[in-house]
């Protein structure tokens, strides 16, 4: 039998949650319960090179237990506002708030520590270690005993399909399977927010699902969650709301549903025929 073949037969079902929703209607709709407290706000939020402002005052939040987009098209800033909440950018002006704490000026690891995790865009995990490798390596550095950390590794393997592939190379997973062991060790640390840059590009349209399903058993978990994308579909149809940003303001913002009937936002960014 081939190692094809094997691997076949090793695969595990990815982790349960609600089917896909009908056509035409949106994961939100199944959302039954308020959000939390504003986990992460943005005040006045501006960015400039030079004398061009690529960030004009974004006032943006999040709150606990709600999963929020970020959209625009290229250039529009949307990419630089996620760069300074998650604080890869530091702003010319405007503040960042990790509940009543303004983290403006804190490096991206300090805010780590305070509860904000983390997923870039590009691979972030290490590919020469095995999964369960992966996840040791972030909790070693957490002041817990060995054996919460063996428990808390075990729980996070079977919670994203992982459990069957934990003593394979990073190297040699799918592309889904790597996504959500990205997500798992950005999760390790138990944030309460969580930042996610393109998290279903370059995966194909079953691990795209399978994301999907982690970040609303997140939600339900009272996990913040802020999603930047170009997959417009698949943001708003896991999203509780979007905002639209266009040459560095907030156009819009509201349910995915009101962007998508929304004549302003049809015209700056999806389009007259644009449909889910």
């Amino acid at each position: 039998m081939s190692q094809q073949q094997q691997r076949a037969q090793q695969q595990a079902p990815p982790p349960s949650v609600p089917p896909p929703p009908p056509a035409g209607e949106h994961y939100e709709d199944d959302y039954d319960h308020e959000p939390g407290p504003v986990l992460i706000r943005t005040q006045g939020l501006v960015k400039k090179y030079g004398q061009r402002a690529v960030v004009d005052g974004v006032d943006i939040n999040i709150r606990a237990g709600e999963v929020v987009g970020l959209l625009g098209p290229n250039g529009a800033g949307k990419t630089t506002t996620f760069y300074m909440i998650v604080g890869l950018v530091a702003p010319t002006a405007g503040q960042v708030f990790l509940g009543d704490e303004d983290v403006s000026a804190m490096p991206m690891y300090r805010r780590a520590r305070r509860g904000v995790g983390y997923l870039p865009q590009e691979e972030s995990i290490f590919r020469k270690l095995t999964v369960e490798e992966n996840l040791m390596a972030i909790l070693e550095t957490l002041p817990i005993t060995q054996h919460e950390r063996m428990q808390r590794c075990d729980d996070m393997l079977l919670d994203f399909g992982l459990d069957h592939v934990r003593q394979n190379v990073a190297l040699t997973l799918s592309g889904g399977e790597k996504r959500r062991l990205a997500i798992a060790r950005a999760l390790v640390t138990s944030p309460a927010a969580l930042l996610l840059d393109e998290p279903f590009s370059a995966v194909d349209p079953m691990a795209v699902y399978d994301i999907q399903q982690i970040i609303l058993t997140l939600r339900e978990r009272g996990v913040g969650i802020l999603i930047t994308d170009h997959s417009v579909r698949d943001t708003l149809s896991v999203v509780d709301r979007a905002y639209l940003i266009c040459e560095g303001k907030v156009e819009r913002e509201g349910s995915s549903d009101f962007l998508i009937n929304d004549p302003v936002a049809r015209d700056l960014y999806l389009g007259p025929r644009f449909s889910m």
